[in-house]
């Protein structure tokens, strides 16, 4: 339930659209799911087998610390608070947030204020008070699951199964929509290609590097499970077992719903559409949007409580290390959770709500993640090295041949992100319009932990001495 709640949120409703329109094709589309599906589920068996060997809460934090040492897993405890996780519980509540307009009015700013905006060097532009109103009401959702995992593991993990169930049903609901009512598509939308999109050479791989950006934020959470392994019964048994089954679980449902948005909307169609599900939801049955918006914010609610349940054990972890404020580091008395952290990670998740847009925070914290993950899958060769002996219930199957797939794909992944976000830049600019290097703004977050590590180190040594 937590690899597959925390998985499914936002993006398989929001993203494919935007897939559509840097693909232009449907076969390419649902080639770029299944890519994605198999790329993310090779990362997942890879850090299995880490998992398995090293089951202590703080997930990768640990398991950098035995790899790489004391500094780069800071930097990656540091990259998950600044934009990784933070981030991403802020742009799945600013979803749960936009589709709840579909119901009720929120007020928002006026137009001389929601346009200020001031401009980061090397960086871009920011313009924290756009869509005030939806970020008001997704710092809200923050604050109250916040609260409820504050209260115990116990009850958020009901939350979770409670959410979870509730969308995949509503996702196979649409789908059995989308195959059976009367008023579905057509077979021949599954290969007619668009009219207008036509890739070729570099621009063909740039567009699929683009359309994986949105389909592995479609993916990402799927380690979050790693980060509780503590407190999981048998972790040996039970985390690779719930990354495997859980990983293969969420492709088959990304992929069909794939196939049912393609059946249903031609690629052209698809492309212009901001929201496929209601889209599709829509022309099979009227009215359908508001019930795809309902099972919009009833997936985005269970994610992000995923997040904010899994992520604040890191901080916790690092805190109990000294390199993060010790406060950080103590147990509620009474309910047994992290309670400082995940106060923490609320306040900070929701100031990030001011620093752009959806698709900014995506874009962003999902460069970060993959530079993390890539360091995470090499990982796995430093350990059978310096951990030879040790006993592991879990080793990845067509290893080496497995992580060294994912972690070559990784950075080509990451060089065309790279390229794209500057050549997205420069258009923009050339248009008079507010931009941002989405890459460089999270790599210059993780930059920022540098100082705040030797400040902590030095300090260590200080107490030491006395």
């Amino acid at each position: 339930m937590l690899v597959v709640g925390g998985v499914i949120g936002s993006g398989i409703f929001r993203k494919p659209g935007v897939m559509a329109s840097q693909l232009g094709s449907p076969e390419l589309l649902l080639v770029v799911w299944v890519l994605a599906g198999v790329i993310t589920l090779f990362g997942a068996l890879t850090n299995a087998e880490i998992a398995s060997l090293i089951p202590e809460t703080g997930g990768q934090f640990v398991y950098f610390e035995r790899m790489y040492g004391p500094f780069f897993a800071f930097l990656y405890g540091w990259a998950l608070f600044a934009i990784i996780q933070c981030g991403s519980i802020a742009a799945v509540a600013y979803v749960f947030a936009e589709y709840s307009t579909q119901f009720i009015m929120l007020p928002e700013a006026s137009a001389e204020v929601a346009a200020w905006s001031f401009r980061l060097p090397f960086i871009g532009d920011v313009t924290p008070f756009k869509e005030l109103g939806t970020k008001g009401l997704a710092a809200a959702v923050i604050l109250l699951l916040t609260v409820v995992n504050y209260l115990g593991v116990k009850f958020g993990g009901i939350v979770q199964d409670i959410f979870t169930i509730a969308k995949v049903a509503a996702m196979v609901l649409l789908m059995l929509g989308a195959f059976l009512l009367p008023t579905g598509g057509t077979v021949s939308n599954l290969t007619t290609p668009s009219a207008t999109i036509q890739l070729g050479g570099l621009a063909m791989f740039a567009g699929i590097a683009a359309a994986l950006q949105g389909a592995f934020w479609a993916y990402d959470g799927w380690n979050k499970i790693t980060y509780i392994a503590g407190e999981v019964k048998n972790p040996p048994r039970n985390i690779p077992f719930g990354l495997f089954w859980g990983m293969l679980i969420v492709t088959g449902i990304y992929v069909l719903m794939n196939v049912a948005y393609a059946y249903v909307l031609p690629i052209d169609d698809m492309a212009k559409s901001k929201l496929v599900a209601a889209d599709v939801a829509e022309k099979i049955s009227p009215g359908g949007g508001r019930w795809i918006a309902l099972a919009v914010m009833i997936s985005t609610f269970g994610a992000a409580n995923a997040i904010i349940l899994a992520t604040a054990r890191v901080y916790f972890s690092m805190a109990q290390r000294n390199v993060f404020p010790r406060f950080l580091g103590r147990v509620h008395p009474r309910f047994h959770t992290p309670a400082a952290s995940l106060v923490v990670q609320g306040i900070w998740s929701a100031l990030l709500l001011l620093s752009g847009t959806f698709d900014t925070l995506t874009d962003t914290l999902i460069f970060v993640s993959w530079i993390f993950y890539a360091a995470g899958a090499y990982g796995i060769f430093i350990l059978r090295r310096k951990m030879p002996d040790a006993p592991r219930p879990y080793k990845v199957p067509g290893y080496p041949i497995v992580p060294w797939v994912f972690v070559v794909f990784s950075v080509i992944y990451l060089g065309f992100t790279i390229y794209n976000d500057v050549i997205i830049y420069r258009a923009a600019i050339a248009a008079g319009q507010p931009a941002m290097i989405n890459s460089v703004f999270g790599v210059a977050l993780v930059i920022i932990g540098t100082p705040i590590y030797f400040f902590y180190r030095t300090r260590k040594k200080n107490v030491g001495q006395l």
